[in-house]
């Protein structure tokens, strides 16, 4: 591995940190701007990274960074915080699928954003919960805790029973929702 160039391994997690950053933004544009400054930093202080560690959770870790730095400056601009105007630029569902996504969407929106990140990390892109440790900087425990507590109230949210099914059609939000994950916890 030490005859191979790191940079080459970065486009290998595009798709994965476009759908992280779109989860945490919930905006496609902002995500695709956020995974844009990600690589930006990430290329620049390739040097900063050590070969043969874990460039996915190197990767993930830039981007959690980068998007509380841009919360944390967006604090003093004005937000649509009740979500009145993107509402009104959404298209309608087209079917019940559709319907239920957006209503997944709305709850998972709901959690609080250290829970959302670690269901996703773990949940839809398939992070370990190491991985997702190493990412966030917070112990194993704590990962799997956030997880639990999300699935539960994602469910409430949702007024999901435990034999009931959601028609989804993404194999990724089935399995945030799913309880398999914390089985062992």
């Amino acid at each position: 591995m030490s005859g191979i160039d790191p940079r080459e391994e970065l486009i290998e997690h595009l798709p994965a940190m476009r759908a992280f950053a779109i989860s945490l933004t919930r905006n496609g544009a902002v995500a695709d701007d956020m995974v844009q400054d990600t690589l930006v930093k990430a290329w620049t202080n390739m040097d900063s990274f050590n070969v043969g560690s874990n460039m996915r959770a190197w990767l993930f870790t830039i981007l959690r960074n980068t998007y509380y730095s841009s919360r944390r400056k967006s604090r003093r601009e004005v937000s649509d915080v009740d979500g009145a105007f993107t509402e009104n630029l959404a298209e309608k569902p087209a079917h019940d699928g559709h319907l239920q996504m957006a209503d997944f969407r709305t709850a998972l929106g709901k959690l609080k954003d250290e829970q959302r990140e670690a269901l996703l990390l773990v949940g839809a892109l398939g992070f370990s919960y190491e991985e997702a440790s190493e990412t966030t900087g917070v112990p194993v425990g704590t990962v799997k805790s956030r997880i639990n507590r999300a699935r539960k109230q994602l469910a409430e949210l949702m007024d999901l029973n435990e034999d009931e099914a959601m028609e989804m059609t993404d194999d990724a939000t089935m399995s945030v929702l799913s309880a398999s994950k914390v089985s062992s916890f």
